[in-house]
């Protein structure tokens, strides 16, 4: 009987790696919310927001800028492209016995709020950090309403 128990204690991490392996398939890689993607997920995205802006920061470094490709539609902000693999290795004929950075092509795509104007959008990418700024409609923002 304990060693049953011990044995569920090992499934119940399995069962929880495993469903979100499945969500991560049936989502198609869509946010349903702001949030970001599942851990792991290249680029790593840290979101923010201020009262004028929603802030994206996306870790990727060496990735060459005209790689990238960022687009704003129907809500969704999609920052897509690729990594090149180190070809200095593989020309020396080195073995690679575990290879942990990324290379290859990636997508991520991120949730907007209502709030987000396509029309007004922002990219720079420096020192790995791609910075992307997405402004919100005026219409949305707070105003004074004078009284007469």
């Amino acid at each position: 009987m304990n060693g049953s128990f011990r044995w569920a204690g090992d499934l119940f991490p399995e069962l929880t790696r495993l469903q979100q392996q499945l969500d991560d398939v049936f989502q198609g890689g869509v946010s349903t919310n702001i949030r970001p993607l599942a851990r792991g997920s290249f680029p790593a995205v840290n979101l923010g927001m201020s009262p004028e802006t929603i802030e994206v920061l996306a870790f990727a470094p060496g990735v060459d800028p005209k790689a990238l490709q960022i687009t704003v539609d129907k809500g969704l902000l999609v920052i897509a492209g690729e990594r090149a693999a180190d070809a200095a290795r593989e020309a020396e004929g080195q073995t690679v016995y575990a290879q942990e950075r990324y290379s290859g092509p990636f997508r991520r795509v991120v949730s907007l709020p209502e709030d987000a104007d396509p029309a007004k959008v922002d990219a720079s990418l420096r020192d790995g950090v791609l910075h992307i700024t997405v402004h919100k409609r005026e219409s949305s923002k707070p105003r004074q309403i004078p009284v007469n």
